[in-house]
């Protein structure tokens, strides 16, 4: 089951964050790493949420706005899933992205023993103007979906 939890700001990922949600389960089986949970929540999102991706892309091409054909990599260039790995260690991985409208963070905590694991994935986000406010007042809807629907694969 996937239930959403408190998500307080700041938050030391993104110190400046002025928006953010939090969603949990307990996978099936244990993972190793708070990367491979990332790979399977990133990794292989559900084919309707791929499909409004690309729909997304399409609309937000014309404002400038980063889409998966002009998507900037993250530091190292490592990406998981569409996203940009930011960091990496055993029990947390942030994947982002920035860009003109807003920047934006999700993050992986892997936390508890094997019979007991849990997964949290928060979203963090830095709205920078008003495209940003309407972009994501705009995609929440989906955005949850989306969370709960990759979160529910674990």
């Amino acid at each position: 089951m996937v239930h959403e939890v408190a998500t307080p700001l700041p938050d030391p990922v993104m110190p400046d964050a002025d928006w953010a949600d939090g969603w949990r389960t307990s996978p099936i089986n244990a993972y190793a790493t708070a990367r491979a949970a990332a790979e399977t929540v990133f990794g292989n999102m559900p084919a309707w949420a791929r499909r409004l991706l690309v729909v997304r892309d399409i609309l937000v091409a014309p404002l400038g706005l980063q889409t998966d054909g002009n998507r900037r990599d993250g530091p190292d260039g490592e990406r998981i899933g569409i996203f940009s790995l930011i960091s990496d260690a055993p029990g947390r991985v942030v994947v982002g992205m920035d860009d003109v409208h807003l920047d934006f963070r999700c993050v992986v905590d892997l936390d508890g023993a094997d019979d007991g694991q849990t997964v949290t994935v928060r979203t963090l986000i830095r709205r920078h103007n008003r495209l940003g406010r309407t972009y994501l007042a705009t995609i929440l809807p989906f955005h949850r979906l989306i969370v709960r629907a990759c979160l529910r694969r674990l």
